[in-house]
């Protein structure tokens, strides 16, 4: 029986994947010229005519920031992962609306649930009462579908992510990529970040040079990133990206973005000086970080099961793990001249879920968000602990 069991794990693990020494020169299939995605701890080859491209773009639609007049102001956004804590993001991007102050970014990342809000909060106030939808009248169920008996047996997951397919299917449609690549053109930019699990690397993906490619194939590929953003290991199926290497097919796996960045703005090694210097001006730049959760773990009595165990688990090890990027970040903005904001959930709010997806916690966090940005929300300047 053990014997048999081992059989069919290997069966259906079977996959063709990107071999040694290739990783570097993997290409999406269909894409045409790599320029979608990047490693996200490394400068890009082509970061210099990356950088080219979109100060050409800013130029033509703010001429404000081709110098001679006041300096201008460039806002960016980070969007942590967090799982069912989105839920406070979303209510902060909302209330922050109502106040009246929000700006209008010209960078907004996402990693795993920050990855599904990215899209919306890059497109503008008008899509809050979506933000506001996904995150409070969603249950476990339109998320995931429970199977942990296929994958303790040599599945690749303990649930499917279907329904979670299936929403993000419903809003991600060829008209949303169209404003996404119109955005996009103005040299805004919209950036998700995923883990490639072959190479244990993070994977930043340009999704409105996606958008904007006219490949039949960029509604699907859009998608699929969001989903594998969010495909937390072992509890998710990892998305499969199709790819071509040295004139043969095969295929990378991808999984949630936090397992090696919770938030991003862009690889460390970037500095704004070339920026600037062909901007021909010193903008004003301030970067907004919403960490999607507490800014340390917080207590909650974990049920003696095994699921609950390893989600708790991982929850500890992610919530960790994201202190470590905001200090990265904050580092980042301090050496490159930027206003470092950053919002997470207060200590004085308890997790008072009883299901991983439980709307009315995640209704009462929308709320504490949204109430908190409405009156003018009290941005930190610094990473916890400093």
């Amino acid at each position: 029986m053990i014997g048999a069991l081992l059989v069919g794990c290997g069966v259906v693990g079977a996959r063709h994947a990107v071999p040694l020494g290739l990783e570097d020169s993997a290409e999406v299939s269909g894409v045409g010229a790599e320029t979608i995605r990047f490693w996200g701890d490394e400068l890009p080859p082509n970061a210099a005519a990356y950088q080219a491209k979109r100060v050409s773009q800013l130029t033509r639609s703010r001429p404000e920031l081709r110098g001679g007049g006041g300096r201008a102001v460039m806002n960016s956004l980070a969007l942590s992962g967090g799982g069912p804590y989105g839920a406070y993001g979303a209510g902060v991007l909302a209330g922050w609306t109502a106040a009246g102050t929000r700006p209008k970014f010209d960078v907004v990342t996402g990693v795993s649930t920050g990855a599904l809000s990215a899209p919306f909060a890059f497109l503008g106030p008008k899509y809050d009462p979506a933000l506001k939808q996904v995150f409070t009248q969603s249950h476990t169920n339109d998320i995931a579908i429970m199977r942990p008996v296929k994958g303790l047996l040599g599945g690749s997951s303990l649930s499917s992510n279907a329904p979670l397919a299936k929403l993000i299917a419903h809003y991600v449609t060829p008209s949303f990529l169209a404003e996404v690549a119109a955005e996009h053109r103005k040299g805004r930019r919209l950036l998700i970040g995923t883990t490639n699990l072959d190479a244990g690397r993070p994977v930043i993906w340009d999704m409105g040079e996606i958008a904007s490619s006219g490949n039949p194939g960029s509604v699907e590929l859009f998608r699929n990133v969001l989903l594998a953003s969010a495909a937390i290991p072992a509890a998710f199926p990892p998305s499969f990206i199709k790819v071509t290497a040295d004139g043969y097919s095969f295929e990378e796996m991808h999984v949630d973005g936090g397992t090696t960045r919770s938030v991003f703005l862009a690889p460390t090694q970037l500095t704004m000086g070339g920026v600037d210097q062909a901007l021909g001006t010193k903008p004003v730049r301030r970067f907004y970080v919403i960490l999607n959760g507490y800014s340390m773990p917080h207590y909650k009595a974990v049920k003696a099961h095994t699921l609950d165990i390893a989600g708790r688990a991982v929850t500890t090890l992610l919530t960790n793990q994201g202190v470590g990027d905001l200090y990265r970040l904050y580092e980042f903005c301090r050496r490159n001249g930027i206003a470092y904001n950053l919002a997470y959930i207060p200590e004085d709010v308890p997790d008072t879920s009883t299901q991983a997806f439980d709307p009315v916690f995640m209704t009462h966090l929308y709320d504490v968000g949204y109430e908190m940005a409405r009156r003018g929300y009290p941005w930190q300047h610094q990473p916890p602990g400093l």
